[in-house]
């Protein structure tokens, strides 16, 4: 199948607006590209109130996360690590998706402003998700007001981030939500070096953004960086994938998937058609978006069921 129509207006008008691609620039030229598309997105929906928290780790005196609630009482809380390649993202560019994933689940949405690279090199990121979910596990009742599900988002890098977390605490979180996340360093499947592939972020722009994240290549198999590779995946809480058909991360995100299905862990793996990575991030902006945020919350409904937003209210 093609892009979808909005995708392919989207990459011809930021194909024309660009200089040239990201791996040819440096981190703070990309950077600026990131910050301009936040305008085009626009606002997402008002909050109940908006709260930051610095936690102060053992090699990070000030990790910021940004606290959205939709409203007083919540059904759950949802930790969410950007994407960006380790390299770029911040808060703001997020916002919005993290602000419509709030009010469309009634969770409350922690987002994590984890180091990044090259000026913190791995394995700061790496540290930071660990004691962001960390923090969250302890402190789920007083972000929420009580007693709800922990559940653990990220798109890409993100995705990747907190796959990594939840490894290293497995009993943290309730439900694992990925979107398009990295899994590997495999640069040779049949998705990344598919032609039709190669749209805003290829496989040179992946390989930029490793060298930036890990600047040793021989790191690029650790588990923490390669999750796939990761000696035991069982612990991992049920777990929903968001695939992209247009995505160099297409093929190891679902070998990540297969190997969670084949040790028993629940899994449901979404394949969104004419899309491509990075497309859950232009909420407002594509069609494909809303329909990924629909399938976040359909799948988190049996999770969040123990705490319907009713009860919750009835608990104040």
């Amino acid at each position: 199948m093609t892009l979808d129509a909005a995708t392919a207006a989207f990459v011809s008008a930021a194909l024309a607006r660009r200089p040239g691609p990201t791996h040819d620039g440096t981190p703070d030229q990309a950077r600026a590209r990131g910050a301009g598309l936040t305008a085009l997105i626009g606002p997402g929906p008002d909050m109940y109130a908006v709260r930051t928290q610095v936690v102060a780790t053992a090699d990070n005196p000030a990790l910021v996360l940004r606290i959205l609630l939709p409203e007083e009482c919540v059904r759950g809380v949802i930790g969410y690590f950007h994407g960006g390649g380790w390299v770029l993202g911040a808060l703001d560019e997020f916002d919005t998706l993290a602000r419509t994933i709030a009010h469309r689940t009634g969770c409350a949405v922690v987002m994590v402003d984890y180091r990044l690279a090259p000026e913190h090199p791995y394995p700061a990121a790496v540290h930071d998700a660990a004691a962001a979910v960390s923090w969250l596990e302890v402190h789920v009742a007083d972000v929420a007001g009580a007693a709800v599900p922990l559940v653990l988002l990220g798109d890409s890098a993100g995705g990747n981030l907190a796959t990594g977390a939840a490894l290293g605490n497995p009993r943290a979180a309730q439900a694992l939500v990925l979107a398009y996340p990295v899994t590997d360093c495999d640069f040779e499947t049949a998705s990344y070096v598919d032609p039709e592939n190669q749209l805003l972020m290829g496989v040179e722009t992946m390989r930029w953004f490793f060298r930036h994240y890990a600047p040793d290549p021989d790191s690029w198999t650790r588990p923490d960086i390669s999750v796939l590779r990761a000696r035991d995946v069982s612990q991992l809480p049920p777990t929903l994938i968001l695939l992209a058909e247009h995505d160099p991360l297409r093929d190891e995100g679902q070998a990540f998937a297969d190997r969670m299905a084949a040790v028993g862990v629940p899994v449901d793996t979404r394949l969104f058609a004419g899309q491509m990575h990075g497309f859950l991030g232009l909420i407002n902006l594509l069609p494909g978006a809303e329909a990924a945020v629909d399938a976040i919350v359909d799948h988190l409904q049996p999770v969040l069921a123990a705490r319907p937003l009713s009860e919750a209210k009835a608990d104040v």
